[in-house]
């Protein structure tokens, strides 16, 4: 197996809706996302699949020895490997992928938020500087659009966090601020009942305004000649705006299921989007 065919193994098996919006990308461009969401998808796993916090520690450890030798040319991994060819093509700078080790060291270390500026600490370095990776993978014209793919990194990283409350409590993790608990008279032990109290549903009515909040803020800084170019940005954005939107119409109800959407409805989004972007005149 090429260092590219586990990347995409590793990426197809994950079943996430990223997947979706790499399909419509040339050859080289898609290659490069799809190691740098191997390299995401890893990192993460050491995380949520380790059980000894020692034992994570060190994995994180000899990743960040791994990038050390990514930027070197003596990567060993088949992720490292293939980004390798990735840096040949598109300036990934090292430290967004340090930052990305440092948001999975916080998962390690902290399991909870006190307010809303540590958590935007965590979901800048979790899933904002991917964002800023991308955007270089993709391409832009105008610096603006650095903006949006750090406010859609973010967006991306709070639409999880709502998706996912509860598992996430039930492994000890609770990253909705708790002053905004404490705000909505929201105890820790109501995020793992087995049905959502009136208290938790005002809370999450809350927490979704702001992720809509950041997809607006990230639309706003796009401007309209980087539109193609960030095409899959925009897929990705439809489809996690589109789950957001189901967590709506569903009343908030995040204790008693969690929400998704079936791999048929993501492709027709990602199509429907695709569709939708016409060429600039300036692309090839």
């Amino acid at each position: 197996m090429t260092p590219d065919q586990y990347c995409q193994q590793k990426t197809a098996q994950s079943g996430s809706s990223f997947y979706y919006s790499f399909l419509f990308l040339p050859t080289e461009k898609r290659r490069a996302i799809t190691a740098l969401y191997a390299f995401c998808r890893e990192v993460d796993d050491v995380v949520d699949e380790c059980t000894d916090p020692g034992i994570a520690r060190s994995k994180l450890d000899w990743w960040r020895e791994e990038v050390d030798k990514l930027y070197t040319g003596k990567a060993t991994h088949p992720v490292t490997q293939a980004l390798t060819t990735s840096l040949e093509n598109f300036d990934l700078h090292k430290e967004y992928l340090d930052e990305i080790l440092d948001g999975m060291q916080m998962d390690l270390d902290i399991t909870r938020y006190d307010d809303f500026n540590d958590l935007l600490l965590y979901c800048h370095r979790a899933a904002g500087v991917v964002g800023l990776l991308a955007v270089e993978i993709f391409g832009y014209r105008d610096r603006d659009t650095l903006k949006f793919a750090e406010n859609l990194g973010i967006a991306f990283q709070l639409t999880n966090i709502i998706r996912d409350i509860k598992e996430d409590t039930m492994h000890g993790r609770i990253y909705l601020p708790l002053q905004e608990l404490d705000s909505f008279r929201v105890k820790p032990g109501d995020l793992q009942l087995p049905e959502t109290t009136d208290a938790v549903r005002r809370l999450v009515q809350f927490e979704v305004k702001r992720a809509h909040e950041y997809y607006n803020k990230a639309l706003a800084h796009l401007p309209a000649g980087d539109q193609f170019s960030q095409r899959s940005s925009l897929i990705m954005s439809n489809i996690y705006r589109t789950l957001l939107t189901e967590i709506e119409n569903d009343g908030f109800q995040v204790m008693e299921h969690r929400v998704k959407l079936t791999p048929l409805r993501k492709l027709w989004i990602a199509w429907k989007t695709y569709r939708k972007i016409k060429k600039p005149d300036h692309v090839k």
